[in-house]
């Protein structure tokens, strides 16, 4: 293996965990983005509420 195929592998190992993390982010505001504040808001509160967080 030479110096250039081992820089892409490391290139590579590092691009597509960024890629995941971005595509897993836009995702998740575009879900969000589409649910109404109410039903967001309860979600939230029932995980705050099950892990044990004061949210009051």
């Amino acid at each position: 293996m030479n110096a250039t195929t081992k820089t892409l592998k490391q290139s590579a190992t590092r691009f597509i965990p960024a890629v995941f993390a971005a595509v897993l982010g836009v995702t998740l505001i575009s879900i969000t983005g589409h649910v109404q504040a109410a039903a967001l808001h309860d979600a939230a509160h029932d995980v705050r509420h099950a892990t044990g967080f004061p949210c009051h």
